[in-house]
C-alpha cells in the first residue's frame, strides 16, 4: 500500500522519491498525443458519462443499460469519462475490486467495449491516484485509459483532456477531513503553470476542425458546485483565445448546456452517471442557459467535418436536449447553432419547485 499525501505531511521512501521526481519531469513535458481513427465515412460518435463509479448503485446500472442501447444505435467510436470514476475515495490500488465492481461488470454491453478515455476527478484523488494511471488496469480491462492530461487526435476533432482537480484551492487549504494523493502535483504552482502552458500551446498548434476540451470540474454551471472560479480565471481565457468549441465536464451531478454570449464556446456538463437529484439549481441568464436536467443520464457527440450534434439522454433513453453547430467546409469559424427537442430551463425549475 503506497503512502497517501495531504497538504500537510509527506513521508517518502527512496523509491517513491525517485518515482516522484520522474513525475515532476513528466508533468513539465508537452501533452502526449494519441490517435483514434474515425469511421470510413469520416464521422465520429462519442459517448460521455461522468461521476459514475458506485458499484452499480444510485442507478449507475440503469444508466449503463441505456448507454449500451444508445451506443449500439450510434455505433459509438469511444467513451469519454469526465471523472469521479470511483466513489467515494478512488481506488486503494491496482488490485482494488472496485475497478471490476464499478466498471468492468457494469458497462457490459457490446457497444461499450470500446476505448474509454478518462480523466481524474476530486474523488479519484482521494485514493491511490497512481493506480488509475497504471497500465496494470489496462491489463485487467483493455478499454481503460487514464492519464492526467493528454490529447486524443481523431482527425476532424481533437480532444484535450485536462487535469482540473489541482486547480481547486480548497482541496489544499480547507479542513475537509479528506486525504488527497498529490504525488506528481507538488510543487503545485509549477505543475499548474506547466499545464496551462502545455494546453495553450497544444490548442494554438491544433489544426483540427473541432477543438473539444474535457475536464472534471465545471467552468460554468448552475448546479450544486456552480462555477469553478480558479478555472474561470486561469483556463477559460486560454480556451476563448484559441477558439475552443466545447468544454465538457462532470462534477455537478446533472446534465447541462450553457452557451456563451461573447464567444462560440459551449459549456456541457455530463455528470449524471449515478447519484443525482440534488435539487439546488441556481438561477442563470435564460439567454445562456440552453438546458438543465437535475437527474441521471449521459451525453453523445456525433461529429463530422462540418457539423457537431450534441444529445442528452435520461435514464430511460429519452432525448432531453439536442443541439447542433455547423462550420463551413474550409473554415474553422463557427457559423451557426440550433437548439431543438429540449425541456426548457424554466420547465425544469417549475417541476422542481
Amino acid at each position: 500500500m503506497v503512502a497517501l499525501f495531504n497538504n500537510k505531511t509527506m513521508f517518502l521512501s527512496p523509491i517513491l522519491t525517485a518515482i516522484l521526481c520522474l513525475c515532476f519531469v513528466l508533468a513539465g513535458a508537452e501533452l502526449q498525443r494519441f490517435n483514434h481513427p474515425v469511421k470510413p465515412d469520416g464521422s465520429l460518435s462519442v459517448m460521455v458519462v461522468g461521476d459514475w463509479g458506485r458499484r452499480g448503485t444510485r442507478n449507475q446500472s440503469q444508466v449503463a443499460l441505456q448507454m449500451g442501447i444508445i451506443g449500439e444505435k450510434l455505433n459509438i467510436d469511444f467513451v469519454t469519462s469526465t471523472g469521479d470514476n470511483f466513489y467515494d475515495n478512488g481506488l486503494t490500488g491496482v488490485d482494488d475490486p472496485a475497478f471490476d465492481e464499478s466498471f468492468s461488470k457494469i458497462y457490459t454491453a457490446s457497444s461499450l467495449q470500446k476505448q474509454w478515455y478518462t480523466v481524474l476527478g476530486n474523488h479519484d484523488y482521494r485514493g491511490d491516484v497512481l493506480a488509475q494511471l497504471s497500465p496494470m488496469l489496462t491489463k485487467r480491462d483493455r478499454r481503460w485509459f487514464c492519464q492526467r492530461s493528454y490529447i486524443v487526435n481523431a482527425e476532424i476533432a481533437e480532444f484535450f483532456f485536462v487535469d482540473t482537480t489541482p486547480f481547486q484551492d480548497k482541496y489544499f487549504t480547507e479542513e475537509e477531513g479528506h486525504t488527497y494523493d498529490w504525488r506528481g502535483v507538488f510543487p503545485r504552482e509549477e505543475y499548474l503553470s506547466n499545464l496551462l502552458k502545455d494546453v495553450d500551446l497544444a490548442l494554438r498548434e491544433s489544426t483540427a476542425k473541432w477543438k473539444i476540451v474535457i475536464g472534471h470540474h465545471t467552468i460554468r454551471s448552475a448546479g450544486h458546485h456552480g462555477d469553478t472560479m480558479e478555472l474561470v480565471t486561469q483556463l477559460l481565457p486560454i480556451l476563448q483565445e484559441n477558439n475552443v468549441d466545447l468544454y465538457v465536464n462532470g462534477h455537478d451531478h446533472c446534465l447541462e448546456h450553457i452557451s456563451s454570449l461573447n464567444s462560440p464556446l459551449q459549456f456541457l456538463t455530463s455528470g449524471g452517471g449515478s447519484e443525482a437529484w440534488r435539487g439546488n439549481v441556481k438561477w442563470w441568464n435564460p439567454k445562456e442557459m440552453q438546458f438543465y436536467y437535475d437527474g441521471q443520464g449521459f451525453m453523445t457527440m456525433k461529429i463530422t467535418e462540418t457539423e457537431v450534434e450534441i444529445k442528452f439522454y435520461d435514464i430511460f433513453g429519452n432525448v432531453l436536449h439536442k443541439w447542433t453547430a455547423t462550420k463551413t467546409l474550409h473554415s474553422p469559424i463557427y457559423v451557426e447553432k440550433l437548439v431543438v427537442e429540449d425541456l426548457s430551463y424554466g420547465e425544469i425549475c417549475n417541476k422542481m419547485y
